[in-house]
């Protein structure tokens, strides 16, 4: 079973999607010993913002097939999302860019456009500093609502969030946020099966 993994959090050692992200994984592999995981940091290691490819042998040919290779080998996809002003990281959206490909992970057809991406199971790890999921400022979340519509549109139909929510509002808020969301990361074995 193959992996991938993505970060694209800013904060580095201080980042909660990531930590979530490392728990995720480590529980996935301790379920599936032949886990085979592939890591890519976004943050430490951007992809450009997308333009045309002219030339299929330019280096950024190359590296959006090799995004792209990385998405489609991979049976699980593990996504750290934090929520930069309501939505998601630039470094993240370049990477959509790489594996939203006509003719690759979605075609366009008589009825409208279609999703070829099938069997795929993505896992977001989100992290926020206010409350989104729910109350006043639900209104205001365009990081899940997004991911959800944009993977959707590749086809994906598995899709799971793992919240952490309120961490910039006090330290006991941030404990407790990373707390449940740990809880939950423990019960992913048991959906899998």
């Amino acid at each position: 079973m193959k992996l991938l993994h993505l970060d694209a959090s800013s904060l580095g050692q201080h980042s909660v999607s990531r930590e979530l992200t490392a728990a995720i994984v480590a529980q996935l592999a301790q379920e599936h010993t032949a886990l085979d995981v592939t890591y890519r940091d976004l943050t430490a290691n951007p992809l450009p913002h997308w333009a045309p490819v002219v030339d299929a042998e330019s280096d950024a040919a190359k590296l959006g097939e090799a995004v792209m290779d990385e998405f489609q080998a991979a049976d699980i996809v593990v996504i750290g999302a934090p929520m930069y002003n309501f939505s998601i990281p630039s470094q993240l959206k370049a990477w959509i860019d790489r594996i939203a490909v006509a003719g690759k992970t979605f075609s366009y057809t008589e009825n409208g456009p279609k999703g070829l991406v099938e069997g795929k199971r993505v896992i977001i790890a989100s992290s926020r500093g206010g409350i989104y999921s729910a109350g006043p400022a639900a209104g205001l979340d365009f990081q899940e609502t997004y991911l959800r519509t944009v993977l959707g549109f590749l086809g994906v139909t598995n899709i799971e969030f793992i919240r952490a929510e309120g961490v910039n509002m006090g330290a006991e808020h941030k404990v407790k946020a990373i707390a449940t969301a740990r809880d939950v990361i423990t019960t992913l074995a048991a959906k899998a099966a």
